[in-house]
């Protein structure tokens, strides 16, 4: 079997085949560089976990004596030289097979790029003579033909009574000229096509099998050599296996050597005292010198006087007796009952009405610490879903969160800025120098770049609004954001246990009660049913889709009113023909202002 006469004919074919060969090899390398940085690693992690708990002995009274101690140690040392073994394998297999690999490869893409010359230029000269022979057979073609012309000419000038002698010659003479050369260009003919066959034989039966032999030669020298690296790659791991294998032993050995009636006996040894136990106390009976001469009498009226304990001492006693696991705990108070509160009795037990200001103080204490300071935290217990504004927060820890958030944001910002600017850049050189571009090409760039720029002031707009809500300053639009915050913060009490953050119930009783008959500025800008007045009037350069809450969508080129500036957030108030109202981004505008007009 050979592909130079079972494959005469797939010259691209043999080319895909041998490059594929080249990138599995390539490939297979690269399997190998991951596995020697695994071993690497891997013995890496091995040495820095005996060195985290090997212990570290600055003195003799430190090292272990303990056969468990002891044997965790051996086996410390044994995973150390362990991970050299693994170190071994990462060398040997980057030395003996990835080392190779990549040499192998190398020559190998030179040695093919050679023999695809060979061929093709080979080809090409195929080719070249293939062409010699069909521009030689069209040229004796074209001959034979003129020659044809000539004999039919010569023939009915010799057939033609009216034709002169001079006419015919010369048409004889013509002929012969065609024929000549007729027959010069079939002997060239002849020649290429021998040539050309010559060639072609010689093509296909000589040259391209032994290309294509070098080539077959080639990629078995490749298999070849994947096998002997697969076998190295293996060899890598088998040669350790003896010394793991001690390691492994020497660890067996290690759980082995623990002995517990040594340690046993070296916890007996390193802390006993050698003192004996102490003996019995003997009795002591000091009633022998007692006198009984005391009579009945007296000896009743005794125990009597002895069984009236003084109050003092006992207090004194108790305070003074110690307990088995420190202090006496101290005993619960009973539940408050309208009968504590309300009831006392006398000492000869009948019960009268009193009232206590300390059981009104302690209820007023329940009451007041009953309800929880920050509601919010038993929304985090329950696992409710964090809210855009970071409502469910601590104060310091909603401003801190809403500052990092306006801070990214504004970090966007800066970002869409540049990129907008250098938009524009751009396009002045595109429109200065049209050959280097479109400016139109830009134009959808520059308008989604614009409309993320919206939108992030949109959004710093609203954090900050948040922001200054916990920092108590007002933002906003100017008054009537003030206006509207200073309202919700009266409108708001402790309505709920899930409400915000409250200050606690004396403030929230001595609280002003809102005033329902005063309207404020708030109110009055946006509850008149009076349209606010057109100051001017604007087109839309591009396209506002108006998505977020309080803004107006706007097509390109649509004509609106201006209600109210830009008061420098970039965003301008603007109302259709049909009174619809809202904000819209002022670089989206081009803007009319007009003095003492009047709305619409």
């Amino acid at each position: 079997m050979s592909w130079g006469t079972e494959l005469w004919d797939q010259f691209d074919s043999l080319d895909k085949h041998t490059q594929w060969g080249i990138d599995f090899l390539e490939r297979y390398a690269k399997f190998v560089k991951e596995r020697i940085e695994i071993e690497q690693n891997y013995a890496k992690q091995l040495r820095n976990l005996v060195k985290k708990y090997c212990p570290k002995r600055s003195s003799k009274d430190e090292e272990p004596r303990f056969t468990s101690c002891i044997a965790f140690f051996n086996i410390l040392n044994e995973l150390n030289d362990y991970a050299g073994q693994r170190e071994v394998v990462a060398e040997e297999m980057a030395h003996r097979v990835y080392g190779e690999l990549m040499r192998y490869a190398h020559d190998l893409k030179t040695e093919r790029k050679m023999h695809l010359q060979e061929g093709r230029k080979a080809q090409q000269y195929l080719d070249m003579c293939w062409k010699q022979m069909d521009n030689s057979k069209k040229k004796f073609e074209r001959e034979c033909r003129e020659a044809e012309k000539a004999q039919q000419s010569y023939e009915r000038l010799d057939n033609d009574t009216n034709a002169t002698k001079a006419d015919v010659e010369k048409a004889k003479q013509q002929l012969n000229l065609r024929t000549h050369m007729a027959d010069e260009n079939k002997n060239e003919y002849a020649a290429q096509l021998q040539n050309f066959n010559g060639e072609q034989h010689k093509h296909f039966y000589v040259v391209i099998p032994q290309i294509y032999k070098q080539l077959q030669e080639m990629d078995e020298r490749r298999t070849i050599k994947l096998s002997e690296c697969y076998r190295g790659f293996a060899d890598s791991e088998r040669k350790v296996i003896p010394i793991i294998s001690k390691c492994l032993e020497g660890m067996i050995l290690a759980a082995k050597s623990v002995d517990e009636r040594r340690d046993s006996q070296m916890v007996v040894d390193s802390f006993k005292s050698g003192f004996e136990p102490p003996g019995d106390f003997p009795f002591e009976d000091y009633s022998q010198h007692i006198y009984r001469t005391i009579s009945d009498g007296t000896i009743s009226a005794s125990k009597q006087e002895s069984g009236k304990v003084d109050a003092k001492t006992t207090v004194g006693k108790a305070k003074g007796k110690l307990w088995l696991f420190g202090k006496k705990p101290k005993p619960q108070s009973p539940p408050l009952t309208p009968t504590s509160l309300f009831t006392s009795s006398t000492p000869n037990g009948s019960q009268f009405l009193t009232f206590s200001i300390e059981p009104v103080h302690y209820c007023m204490n329940e009451i007041k610490t009953g309800k929880p300071r920050i509601p919010s935290f038993r929304s985090l217990k329950r696992g409710g879903p964090a809210l855009e504004d970071f409502s469910h927060l601590p104060p310091e820890q909603r401003r801190k969160k809403l500052q990092q958030r306006i801070d990214e944001l504004n970090r966007e910002l800066q970002k869409e800025s540049d990129q907008k600017e250098a938009l524009n850049k751009m396009k002045d050189v595109y429109e200065k120098n049209p050959q280097m571009g479109d400016p139109g090409s830009l134009q959808p760039k520059l308008a989604e770049t614009m409309n993320n720029i919206d939108r992030l002031r949109m959004e710093i707009h609203k954090n900050e609004a948040w922001l200054s809500e916990v920092e108590g300053k007002t933002g906003g639009r100017g008054d009537r954001r003030h206006s509207s915050d200073i309202n919700h913060l009266v409108t708001q009490g402790r309505e709920s246990p899930e409400g915000s953050y409250t200050d606690d119930a004396n403030q929230e009783v001595r609280g002003p009660p809102q005033q329902h008959g005063h309207h404020s500025e708030f109110d009055d800008e946006f509850e008149d049913d009076d349209p606010l007045p057109a100051i001017g009037h604007c087109k839309a350069i591009y396209p506002f889709d108006g998505h977020n809450e309080g803004t107006l969508a706007m097509k390109e080129g649509e004509v609106l009113y201006i209600i109210e500036e830009d008061k420098g957030d970039g965003w301008t108030r603007a109302r259709r023909q049909n009174g619809e109202e809202g904000y819209v981004p002022t670089s989206y505008i081009d803007v009319t202002l007009e003095k003492n007009s009047k709305g619409s």
